[in-house]
């Protein structure tokens, strides 16, 4: 085996990045290319190739210079070139020498030529042209028929993992039903029950009541199925009396409400807290009180409510009236939720409005719905997955889409973040494998696609065998 064949097969052994091409003729068919191949490795580039040339008809003073070159643009390199002369323009050339990188052959000695030639690989040359350039000359170098023709077209592009993504329908949700939420701090007299709407603060916080409930009431997207009202007393006093003014203010602001919009009675729902102790307990687990941890084990402890009041009323006087001024009268309050359901869209174009304008309105389907009219990759397309994940974060249909749709705009950071909530699912191991291969974990990959595949994801297989292809 000679050097060169020894270089060939040893970078076949070393996985080098190879091309090859299918016959070829020239010279209208005089001489023909066959066996091409191509090879690299980080520094050099290789050809091999047979050059038939029984049926070249040359007079015996004449002679056929071919040159491979290489080609991209207007970057050029010459391989050495092959001479193949008549009788007399062989004698010729041998008296007086050829140029550098130039082989001198008689006409049918041999009619086949294995040719081979390395040089320096350079980056542009990554899917270059591979051309045949042959000029034909007479007696005295007469230029007799000049011509150009490809070969092949390299293809050294790096072997990438090419994902194929699996997105997922969401789950039927046909009946969209949202709740809006809100806390309104009513004043009352002293021990009293009745609402004075001017009385106080009294106007903002009914107003806040009033603007939650007719944004839902004057949407003509909207229904509202169901209006609730709890009421909170703070701890001081007795838990009686608490219970009482709880219940009976509660019940005024439910009146108020059901009178200003003549709500039928089972709209409307209410309940009440005779003392907010959870509300107290937040502030203090929260604050830095001198004594906050003897104080919150008063309140998690089994004391009666009026026990706990007056216990940390006895023990910790300036932090009771620090509490009775600045928090107690935040544990006061009425906490309101409206229900009601959107309708249906199913036109596109308003779908894709909505996604403007009002995302919080359609559901995933119907998200997905308007993406199947917009080009994939577009920076609209993208956007869908990104408002869907934001308006359902806690979805794993709709994180598995968010991360696929990352992960192809190569956004590994935010694809991750979602592979995080995206579940168990067979579509959720099958993204998670593209996760991995994407940055070459292929042992990682292969095992996730697998168990993708033993869950049914057809399209495993195919990850599977270029994780094998690019691991060989």
């Amino acid at each position: 085996m000679n050097t060169f064949r020894k270089i060939i097969c040893g970078l076949a052994a070393a996985a080098a990045l190879s091309s090859s091409a299918s016959a070829q003729s020239l010279m209208q068919g005089q001489i023909v290319v066959s066996g091409l191949d191509m090879a690299r490795t980080e520094g050099n580039l290789f050809v091999t190739m047979l050059v038939d040339m029984q049926d070249l008809d040359l007079k015996t003073n004449a002679d056929l210079t071919l040159t491979p070159r290489l080609c991209f643009g207007e970057r050029t390199a010459e391989l050495p070139a092959l001479l193949i002369a008549g009788r007399n323009r062989y004698f010729h050339h041998l008296r007086n020498g050829v140029p550098e990188g130039v082989t001198l052959y008689r006409q049918g000695e041999p009619d086949r030529i294995e040719y081979r030639a390395a040089l320096p690989y350079e980056p542009w040359m990554e899917t270059a042209q591979l051309r045949a350039a042959t000029l034909a000359c007479g007696c005295c170098d007469e230029p007799l028929e000049r011509d150009e023709q490809q070969l092949a077209v390299l293809d050294f592009t790096p072997r990438v993992f090419e994902p194929r993504f699996i997105y997922v329908s969401p789950k039927g949700d046909a009946s969209k039903i949202r709740e809006v939420q809100g806390s309104a701090f009513i004043d009352f007299p002293v021990n009293r029950t009745e609402i004075r709407e001017d009385y106080r603060r009294n106007p903002d916080e009914l107003r806040k009541i009033i603007a939650t409930i007719d944004a839902v009431k004057n949407d003509p997207d909207t229904r509202i199925l169901a209006i609730d009202i709890k009421g909170y007393a703070s701890p001081e006093g007795s838990y009686a009396n608490n219970a009482r003014l709880a219940q009976g203010r509660t019940e005024a602001l439910a009146a108020y409400v059901k009178r200003l919009y003549a709500l039928p009675d089972e709209l409307l729902a209410t309940d009440y807290e005779p003392e907010d102790w959870a509300g107290l307990r937040r502030y203090v687990e929260a604050s830095a009180l001198e004594h906050r941890a003897q104080i919150l084990a008063i309140i998690d402890g089994t004391l009666a409510p009026d026990d706990k009041d007056r216990e940390i009323r006895r023990r910790y006087p300036e932090e009771y009236a620090l509490l009775l001024r600045d928090v107690y009268p935040a544990l006061r309050h009425s906490d309101y939720a409206v229900e009601y359901e959107i309708r249906t869209y199913t036109d596109v174009e308003e779908i894709r409005r909505l996604l403007r304008t009002a995302p919080q309105k359609l559901s995933l389907g119907e998200m997905y719905l308007a993406a199947e009219s917009m080009e994939p990759g577009s920076e609209e397309y993208n956007e869908v997955f990104e408002i869907a994940v934001r308006m359902y974060p806690d979805d794993e249909a709709a994180n598995i889409n968010a991360a696929n749709n990352a992960m192809a705009r190569g956004d590994l950071k935010s694809a991750e973040r979602y592979l995080a909530k995206a579940g168990e699912s067979p579509e959720a191991l099958y993204a998670r494998g593209i996760f991995a291969a994407l940055p070459k974990s292929y042992d990682t990959a292969k095992e996730l696609f697998e168990r993708a595949r033993e869950a049914g994801i057809a399209h495993a297989d195919d990850a599977i065998r270029q994780i094998d292809e690019l691991d060989e």
